[in-house]
């Protein structure tokens, strides 16, 4: 039987997945760190996730491989860190990576000084070289020798990597104004970047970026530039069509490894998902096209009934692989489509979901897409619409059960804290929209389940499994305030918009950069460098980001002048990265916009909230990235009053709900009847 090693302490899935490797595996800790400097060895930091299929496959090769086992153990002290636990020590290892070999991903290897210093730096590595990979084993022996013989000339360079390190995360308020014109420059950048061929943006390996596609909403909305509609629209179509997406349960995939959005790399992650199902949602409300609105529940249907734990948070992820292999999940031969389904369903789905003989993936399997339109279908059926979207449904529900039936990937069943704010705010938004009490209810047990075992004593823990652990980062604080504020403004309890006050404070008092401005990511210093400072939105949003969306959303509800200030603090602090590189800060040039350009409050006062529900739907579904929605009567008045002026002096006329409707300073005369308020909020629904 084999022995354990120190991961199995952990609870971490990712790192528990390592408890049984003969490699002499440390959590990241101050036990590895004195080991390393009292005997005078490089640390050997090996950083993952557990759903990552590499990750998998380093381990099975490399980490059970007695040999390298034998070679880690007595020349190195090894490290495992989960990077969703520790997200700052996995950014800082990237950028050290990156700067050394200008590429990264996972798993990334480094090796460091003893003081935690990076010299060496890379990703997947075989265990012995193999079709131009260097192998692990030479690898190990060749900085053995050289930590033996030069170690001087090691830490030279350790030392040079340290001090890029630290000009990477430097940023001053002294950066300097932030102009609307920014914004335009993020747009136009944007459209430089735009595949117009296929949607989306780049080539292979290709993201979906939902932050880019909420900036172009936003651009539109403030521009009416036709363009970024288009842009969006047409990406947004594109991706729910391809391989991509999940064409029998819904929910997206991490990425496509090509750039026609076909074969993906088949892990899906909750906080993909959450951020994309928002952006469907907005564009089904800017354009009105139902098959936005469809893949936009059929992901927050695949979120709630697979992702939430029965005590109400949202798991991390489902793996890329199954025992079968990745892919093997959700891929099919045409042949077992043919024997699955009778003549006419196998002959719908074929032709539906692009199966064919060869296969578009790997052993003559394809990977479901929906390349085209069910009126397309149609025609080239000779069936029916209404027939053949039954005929769909019924071939896709036992596609369904059929795939059900095979071992599926397995669940990485962390709660974090930030995405489980993501998830908030995609639910709220899908009730809000679909009035699918299922999507509020789901939000509801999320934040509560956030807020019964993460938040303490004014602070936020990372995430959850079997018990809280981990201090929380920056977007813990941001995203959950921020998925706080979208239920608050979904089912109007004030207990939501006051904890997204207290979370807020807290975020100011730990993270707030009082002599540069803007916010530190991590609560520590990284190898001794710095605390990390950063705005770049990714496939997420930054936490400064974030963070200044937040401040500007809080002083719409509150009136606090503080939170203003401290979001123009975080706009001047990374001013010379806006005009730099705008198209990689989306979301803060998105909250820059909301900064400069007018916003609009609304308030509905009512005598009992069941009289208001019209007057709700109305404000609710019309697209406005910068409004404000609240919702004040007899049951909620006295508290809410409490926190925010804007509800100050607002009820019912003559009885009837009535909508108090203010925008860039000035309002408009109280509207109690239903058209005068669509015709004031310019819905078309």
């Amino acid at each position: 039987m084999k022995k354990p090693n120190r991961l199995i302490n952990e609870r971490s899935p990712y790192l528990l997945q390592h408890a049984y490797n003969p490699v002499d595996w440390y959590p990241w800790g101050e036990e590895a760190f004195q080991k390393a400097k009292n005997e005078n060895k490089p640390i050997f930091l090996s950083i993952g996730y557990s759903t990552c299929h590499w990750c998998h496959v380093m381990e099975k090769e490399s980490f059970e491989d007695r040999h390298i086992a034998e070679l880690l153990n007595t020349y190195f002290i090894p490290v495992k860190v989960d990077r969703e636990e520790r997200p700052d020590v996995d950014d800082f290892y990237m950028k050290a990576v990156m700067a050394m070999t200008g590429h990264g991903g996972w798993p990334l290897t480094v090796i460091l000084t003893p003081d935690l210093k990076p010299f060496f730096g890379g990703t997947y590595f075989p265990p012995r070289r193999r079709a131009g990979l260097r192998g692990l084993d030479e690898i190990l022996r060749a900085v053995a020798e050289l930590w033996t013989k030069s170690p001087d000339e090691i830490k030279r360079a350790a030392e040079q990597t340290s001090s890029v390190l630290k000009g990477l995360y430097t940023y001053s308020e002294a950066g300097g104004e932030t102009p609307y014109n920014l914004v335009v420059q993020g747009f136009d950048s944007l459209v430089n970047a735009y595949d117009d061929m296929y949607g989306g943006f780049g080539t292979a390996p290709k993201f979906p970026m939902p932050s880019y596609i909420e900036f172009l909403h936003t651009f539109y909305f403030v521009e009416r530039e036709q363009l970024a509609l288009k842009m969006s629209a047409y990406t947004l179509e594109k991706m729910a069509r391809g391989g991509i997406f999940d064409q029998l349960r819904g929910g997206f995939f991490r990425y496509s490894t090509d750039r026609i959005w076909l074969i993906p790399h088949f892990e899906k992650m909750l906080y993909d998902n959450a951020l994309l199902a928002r952006v469907y949602l907005q564009a089904y409300l800017l354009t009105h096209r139902r098959f936005f609105r469809e893949v936009a529940e059929a992901t927050l249907d695949w979120m709630v009934d697979e992702l939430s734990s029965s005590d109400g948070g949202f798991y991390s992820a489902v793996d890329a692989d199954s025992p079968e292999g990745e892919g093997a999940y959700y891929t099919w031969r045409k042949k077992e489509v043919e024997q699955l389904l009778e003549r006419e369903l196998a002959e719908i789905a074929i032709k539906a979901f692009g199966i064919t003989e060869a296969g578009n993936f790997e052993h003559g399997k394809s990977v479901l897409t929906f390349a085209k339109d069910v009126e397309t279908l149609s025609n080239e059926l000779q069936i029916n619409t209404d027939d053949l979207v039954k005929k769909l449904a019924e071939a896709k529900a036992a596609l369904l059960e059929a795939r059900q039936s095979r071992t599926a990937p397995a669940v990485d069943d962390k709660v974090i804290a930030s995405w489980n704010g993501l998830a908030i705010s995609a639910c709220s938004l899908g009730y809000q929209v679909t009035k699918n009490e299922k999507y509020l209810e789901a939000a509801v047990k999320a934040a509560d389940f956030i807020l019964g075992n993460l938040w303490k004593n004014g602070r936020m823990l990372r995430f959850y499994r079997n018990s809280a652990g981990g201090a929380g980062f920056l977007d813990d604080y941001a995203y959950m305030a921020n998925g706080l504020i979208d239920l608050f403004q979904t089912c109007f309890e004030t207990k939501y918009l006051e904890q997204s006050l207290n979370i807020v404070d807290g975020m100011l008092e730990i993270f707030w950069d009082s002599q540069g401005g803007g916010f530190f990511y991590s609560y520590e210093a990284v190898a001794g460098v710095s605390r990390l400072k950063d705005a770049y939105d990714g496939v997420m949003p930054s936490g400064n980001s974030m963070a200044a969306w937040v401040l500007i959303r809080l002083y719409e509800l509150t009136g606090r002048s503080d939170y203003l200030e401290k979001a123009n603090a975080v706009f001047k602090c990374f001013s010379a990265a806006l005009n730099n590189h705008p198209a990689e800060h989306a979301f803060m040039l998105q909250a820059l916009a909301a900064y400069l350009k007018p916003r609009t409050e609304i308030v509905i006062a009512c005598d009992s909230r069941a009289e208001a529900e019209e007057f709700v739907d109305i404000v609710q579904r019309f697209y406005h990235p910068f409004k404000t929605v609240v919702l004040v009567g007899g049951w909620n008045k006295d508290e809410l009053a409490k926190i925010s002026p804007l509800v100050a002096d607002k009820s019912p006329v003559n009885g009837l709900p009535t909508a108090y409707i203010c925008e860039n300073y000035a309002c408009r005369f109280p509207v109690t009847e239903r058209d005068e308020l669509l015709k004031a909020v310019g819905w078309h629904g």
